[in-house]
C-alpha cells in the first residue's frame, strides 16, 4: 500500500479524535471511572451479556396492554448506533400490542454511582417509556425500592417524572417521593437523563438541570432501601394504570424509543 503525506494526517487525526472520545467519556466526571455502559455501536439483537429481558403480559401488576417479548427485532434491536424499543399494534399472545422491557438484573447491578441515558422518547396517548431501577434482591415490593429516572406518559406530552419509591413511600398508598420537570422536545431530540446516588441521597437531571432530590434523613430501611445493588431497566410501556388513564390512541403506533447510550460511573 502506498503511505501518502494524507493518509499519515487521516490516520493521526483520525486516531487522535478516537482517543480524545473515548478519553472524554472516561473522564467526564473528576474523581469518578467509567464501569459499565453500553455504547449501542453494533448492530442486531441487544448485548446478551449486557441485557436480559422481562417477558410476558398485564405489565406485571401495572395493568398494561403489551406483550413483552424477548430476542425479537421488530421490538428490541440496536441499528444506527441507536438501540431501539418499539411498541407495535399487533396481536400477540393475548396482547393487542408488543413491546420490549431490558434489564441488566443477573448481569450487571451496582451500588452508588453516576447513571446517564441518552435518549429521544415515544409519543403519543397511551405511551409509557421508563428508564428505572430495581434492587438486585427484590423480595416485596415496595419494600426493596424502586428509583424512576425518567418516564413519560404520553398524554401528558413533554413532563418528565423521577419518584422513588420505598415501604413508606409509594404511589400505592399515594406517599411517593416524586417530581417533574416539562422538556417541549422530549419526543424529537435527544436529552441525557441522569442520576446521582450516593448513601446519602438521590439526585435527577435532564440535561444537567436537577428537578428531582431524595434525601436519606429517616435512616431506616422503609425509608430508604437504597444502600443495596440495583439493576437497570429501560422499556416502553403500552396503556396500564397510568400510562392508559386517558385511553389509547391507536393511530401513533409504531413508536420508538431510541437510547444513545447508558453509562454508569463509580468513584474510584
Amino acid at each position: 500500500m502506498k503511505i501518502t503525506f494524507q493518509y499519515i494526517f487521516n490516520f493521526i487525526i483520525g486516531g487522535t479524535l478516537a482517543f480524545t472520545m473515548v478519553n472524554c467519556t472516561a473522564n467526564k466526571y473528576p474523581g469518578k471511572k467509567l464501569v459499565w455502559s453500553d455504547e449501542f455501536n453494533y448492530k442486531g439483537l441487544p448485548d446478551s451479556t449486557k441485557w436480559n429481558y422481562d417477558v410476558g403480559g398485564h405489565g406485571f401488576g401495572n395493568e398494561e396492554s403489551q406483550f413483552y417479548t424477548k430476542n425479537r427485532l421488530e421490538n428490541a434491536r440496536v441499528e444506527k448506533g441507536n438501540l431501539i424499543i418499539e411498541a407495535k399494534k399487533e396481536n400477540w399472545e393475548e396482547s393487542k400490542y408488543t413491546s420490549a422491557r431490558l434489564l441488566t438484573k443477573g448481569k450487571f447491578s451496582f451500588e452508588y454511582g453516576t447513571v446517564e441515558v441518552r435518549a429521544k422518547l415515544p409519543k403519543g396517548r397511551g405511551t409509557w417509556p421508563a428508564i428505572w431501577m430495581m434492587s438486585e434482591k427484590m423480595k416485596t415490593w415496595p419494600d426493596d425500592g424502586e428509583l424512576d429516572i425518567m418516564e413519560h406518559v404520553g398524554y401528558n406530552q413533554g413532563f418528565i417524572h423521577a419518584s422513588a419509591h420505598t415501604k413508606n413511600y409509594n404511589h400505592k398508598i399515594n406517599t411517593q417521593k416524586t417530581d417533574t420537570i416539562f422538556v417541549k422536545d422530549v419526543s424529537e431530540k435527544f436529552h441525557v437523563y441522569k442520576a446521582n446516588w450516593t448513601p446519602e441521597k438521590i439526585e435527577v437531571y435532564v440535561d444537567d438541570k436537577k428537578f428531582f432530590t431524595y434525601e436519606n434523613k429517616e435512616k431506616t430501611y422503609g425509608a430508604w432501601p437504597f444502600d443495596q445493588p440495583y439493576f437497570l431497566i429501560l422499556n416502553v410501556a403500552v396503556g396500564g394504570f397510568w400510562g392508559g388513564l386517558k385511553g389509547i390512541d391507536d393511530t401513533v403506533f409504531p413508536q420508538k424509543f431510541e437510547i444513545d447510550y447508558v453509562r454508569v460511573y463509580q468513584d474510584k
